[in-house]
């Protein structure tokens, strides 16, 4: 099997419809932070050694609803993701990884 090493991808692409940044954290030396609550607007930051991605709200100004709305999609996203790797992590410790053989044949 092979050794799944963590790192962070990030990748500057220029073309005629503009410029796009990709960053991609494959590592659990994530650092997520929510700041600036008792401020004028809350941001949340992630980072590790190599890139970091902060969001906060439109402009840099007041609280809109479609900040709202972002914020509970994050959110959503969030948990949705916890719940995966929460199932794998499972199912890869005791053994179910196959998806091919039915769970009640994986323990005969």
């Amino acid at each position: 099997m092979r050794e799944h090493l963590p790192y962070t991808r990030a990748v500057v692409t220029l073309d005629e419809d503009g410029t796009r940044l990709d960053t991609s954290f494959r590592t659990p030396y994530l650092s997520v932070m929510a700041l600036g609550a008792d401020g004028e607007r809350p941001f949340l930051t992630l980072s590790s050694r190599e890139a970091q991605v902060v969001i906060s709200t439109t402009g840099g100004g007041p609280v809109t609803e479609r900040d709202v709305t972002l914020a509970r999609q994050i959110a959503d996203a969030a948990a949705r993701y916890l719940a995966d790797c929460e199932r794998l992590h499972t199912d890869q410790s005791t053994g179910l990884t196959d998806k091919t053989t039915p769970p009640d044949e994986v323990a005969a």
